[in-house]
């Protein structure tokens, strides 16, 4: 059961921005026929330029301007900030759109414009709020962009499990949650390996399972955790995949 979980939105996400599978009609909706009622609301708002431009070059948040989609993405990096800083004293989510972990400093593809989870972190960071942080990316396709921003900065550790059935993946997940010494997880909440997505390996009860593994590693070093949507196209299963997540958070 959901335990009314803050999850972070904005009426502007059910827009069609694109022609891409993140931006498609129907696909928040999707979500919220299904966690309507059982979750706590919270209105987003846009990150400022000053909190994206410590992620992405001037350069890159201009490309993205002038083809008209930076208040979308803008919105959709505040929303991961704001999931952030609740996520220091209790669990929370971002259901936002864009996507951002194809979004790299100087670049972006995959559907992404702003790194959501890096401008988030760094947002944090910045501000004194974390010390140490652990990116969990489970979406199907490797946070490049993540990797590009935060790889090098000893503060954050990134990992993208993957393997080849589903107990081998719940494993990885649990190994590289085992002695965590992070002070906030972020969850890269990609749906996309689902059994009836593109990735066909998880079930929905397994994603209920990773957001428990993550709310017991954080609580046991006193830290905190939250969760950005990435990937996860089928909307057939996605609302029920997002809902078994914050299930699994909220334990």
């Amino acid at each position: 059961m959901i335990d009314m979980i803050k999850v972070i939105f904005h009426d502007d996400f059910y827009r069609v921005y694109t022609t891409d599978p993140a931006a498609e009609a129907g696909r928040m909706e999707s979500i919220w026929d299904v966690v309507s009622g059982k979750v706590e609301r919270v209105e987003a708002l846009p990150a400022t330029r000053e909190e994206i431009a410590l992620a992405h070059s001037a350069g890159h948040i201009d490309v993205v301007a002038r083809r008209g989609l930076y208040d979308i993405a803008a919105l959709a990096a505040g929303g991961a900030v704001q999931a952030a800083r609740i996520g220091l004293k209790e669990p929370a989510m971002g259901l936002i759109r864009p996507p951002g972990h194809h979004a790299s400093a100087d670049h972006s593809w995959g559907f992404c414009y702003f790194n959501n989870m890096a401008v988030a972190l760094l947002t944090l960071k910045q501000e004194g709020l974390i010390q140490q942080a652990l990116v969990l990316d489970i979406d199907l396709h490797f946070g490049d962009g993540t990797v590009n921003i935060l790889g090098d900065k000893q503060w954050v550790d990134i990992y993208n499990p993957s393997a080849r059935n589903r107990d081998a993946f719940l494993k990885a997940v649990e190994d590289i949650l085992s002695g965590v010494k992070a002070d906030m997880i972020g969850i890269s909440a990609g749906f996309d390996y689902h059994l009836d997505d593109w990735g066909g390996l998880l079930a929905t009860e397994d994603y209920a399972a990773i957001g428990a593994m993550v709310k017991k590693a954080s609580a046991a070093v006193g830290g905190g955790c939250f969760a950005l949507l990435e990937g996860g196209y089928n909307h057939q299963v996605l609302g029920f995949n997002v809902a078994a997540l914050l299930e699994g958070l909220s334990r």
